[in-house]
């Protein structure tokens, strides 16, 4: 048996409860990975909601980013052994003690680097990474704007704009989160609460920006395209405040603007050469500490609501984590493999 986060009914973050139920077993194809930490993202906030684009029935186990060691593999899996140390991302079933997960969808954590770091990093990070160098295509010197850029993706895509070499505006809702955006390399900084966002970008760029990245929606979106240049992208990623904007088309008509989506679900289905292209290079990244996820707040099992109410109500910088088993994170290699 083990401890998992379960919900029974569609609804918010409290009506999970942590259940013993029995551990899964892996199919062919699958492992069975024992759970060091679970990350929480905004689909999470939806899924348990019966919100997101796709309905999982009750009951189920929500979390669907996570880092641990395998227990078992299925068969005919060759590319995964008992004791790996790995990171995936599945619709569901990371909240719990253990979770059954596609082999080919796992990727071996770099030697050195925290496991804890690890389940942070991988939705946030494959999210703006494919957003700015596949979707948007930046280029060096190119000024991108991130809105929502103290939350998971927003604070990597700030990270990966800089790896890329643009010059990255944050957009967030308060000075803290800011601060945290400056530390990890914006340099025009706009509060949502007291600046004129178009009028802000338009004076930090000295003329207009280039991209914007969206996982926020709401009435921020036509602010930003407001302040794009002729030829510019903008690549929407999410809608976190609850609110699908209406976009004026007519301003991307005078202006030669490219709007594009990006869902991370459907990505490798469609541009697998760019998948692979870019998850190789994110991966380097992680081994090199150039691309290193910002811990917000870590919460043991028991507490799976409270971290994802602290999701849903946009209160996290960064990435919050679950951790099942608070010793099992800190895992090494070097060290035996934990039962």
């Amino acid at each position: 048996m083990m401890r998992a986060a379960v919900c029974h009914a569609y609804g918010p973050p409290e009506t999970l409860t942590i259940d013993e139920i029995p551990v899964p077993e892996p199919g062919r194809g699958q492992v069975l990975v024992r759970v060091a930490a679970a990350a929480v993202n905004f689909p999470d906030v939806l899924l348990i909601a019966d919100k997101y684009q796709v309905s999982v029935p009750t009951p189920f186990v929500p979390g669907s980013e996570f880092a641990g060691v395998v227990d078992a593999v299925g068969e005919g899996v060759s590319a995964a052994a008992v004791g790996d140390r790995v990171l995936g991302a599945a619709m569901n079933g990371a909240f719990a003690e253990y979770v059954v997960a596609s082999a080919s969808g796992l990727v071996a954590v770099p030697d050195g680097v925290d496991l804890s770091l690890a389940a942070a990093f991988w939705v946030a990070h494959s999210t703006a990474y494919h957003a700015l160098r596949s979707v948007a295509e930046v280029q060096p010197g190119e000024w991108v704007v991130v809105l929502g850029a103290a939350g998971g993706v927003g604070l990597a895509a700030v990270e990966v704009a800089r790896l890329l070499g643009a010059r990255v505006i944050a957009a967030a809702s308060s000075p803290e989160k800011l601060a945290l955006c400056r530390e990890r390399g914006a340099e025009g900084l706009i509060e949502y609460t007291s600046d004129d966002l178009r009028g802000r970008i338009k004076e930090i760029t000295g003329g207009s920006a280039d991209v914007v990245i969206d996982p926020v929606g709401g009435p921020a979106a036509e602010q930003a395209l407001r302040a794009l240049g002729w030829g510019s992208r903008f690549v929407t990623v999410g809608f976190a405040s609850g609110e699908i904007p209406r976009i004026a088309l007519n301003l991307v008509l005078l202006k030669g603007i490219t709007i594009k989506g990006f869902e991370m679900r459907t990505f490798g289905d469609r541009a697998p050469a760019l998948m692979d292209r870019d998850r190789a290079e994110m991966i380097e990244h992680l081994a090199a500490g150039r691309l290193v996820p910002h811990l917000s707040s870590t919460h043991p099992l028991a507490d799976v609501a409270v971290a994802l109410a602290e999701v849903a109500d946009r209160r996290a910088l960064g990435k919050v984590l679950v951790v099942p088993e608070p010793q099992l994170s800190a895992w090494h290699p070097e060290s035996e493999v934990p039962r």
